[in-house]
C-alpha cells in the first residue's frame, strides 16, 4: 500500500461507514479525484473536527490528484479541532509574492511563487511555484514546490514538479525547530 493509500484510509475513518466505504471503493477503483470529493463533502456535511495538519495534508492530497483548486474553498470549511497544530494550510486567496533567492539552485526567474503550508513551529512556508502563462493566469500545474525562510526571501529547498506529497513531508518531518 502505498503512503497516499495509506493516508487516504486514515481519513476514511472519520466518516460514517457508509460513506468510508464509498470512498475507500474510489481509491480501489481509481477514481480518487471522486473520492476526495466525497471525503471533504463528507467531513464538511458531517462537521466532523479535523485538525489543521489534517487539512494541509488533505490540500496535499488534492494537489497530488489535480484537485486542489476545485477543493480548496471546501477544505477550508472543514472544522477545525483544538488548538492549532504544526501545520496550517494558508487561509487565503493564493495571492502570488515577490519572487524569492534561490541560492545555489536553478534559475526561478519570472515564475511566480503562491504561499500555500506554513510550520507553525518554524515558520518555514511551502510554496508552489508557477508559470504565468501567455493570458495571464498562473498555470493550472506547479513547476516546483519550495520551503523558504519565514521571511519567504529565501528558497531553502527546491522540489520538482511531481513532489507535493515529499516537500509537504519535508515541511513537517524537518522542522529545525521541532522538538
Amino acid at each position: 500500500m502505498t503512503d497516499d493509500a495509506v493516508i487516504w484510509n486514515q481519513f476514511t475513518v472519520l466518516l460514517p461507514e457508509a460513506e468510508a466505504r464509498e470512498v475507500k471503493d474510489c481509491w480501489d477503483i481509481g477514481e480518487q479525484e471522486a473520492g476526495l470529493g466525497l471525503l471533504v463533502s463528507g467531513i464538511v456535511g458531517h462537521r466532523v473536527p479535523i485538525s489543521e495538519t489534517a487539512r494541509a495534508q488533505i490540500s496535499v492530497l488534492a494537489e497530488i490528484w489535480g484537485e486542489r483548486e476545485t477543493l480548496t474553498p471546501k477544505i477550508l470549511q472543514c472544522r477545525v479541532e483544538g488548538a492549532p497544530g504544526p501545520m496550517k494550510l494558508i487561509d487565503g486567496d493564493g495571492s502570488p509574492v515577490p519572487e524569492a533567492t534561490a541560492v545555489g539552485v536553478q534559475d526561478l526567474a519570472g515564475l511566480v511563487f503562491v504561499p500555500w503550508i506554513t510550520c507553525t513551529i518554524c515558520g518555514q512556508i511551502l510554496m508552489r511555484v508557477h508559470a504565468r502563462e501567455s493570458w495571464g493566469d498562473l498555470s493550472h500545474l506547479a513547476r516546483y514546490y519550495v520551503i523558504t525562510t519565514p521571511d519567504r526571501a529565501t528558497v531553502l529547498r527546491l522540489f520538482p514538479a511531481a513532489s507535493a506529497g515529499a516537500s509537504f513531508a519535508l515541511l513537517q518531518y524537518a522542522c529545525p525547530a521541532a522538538p
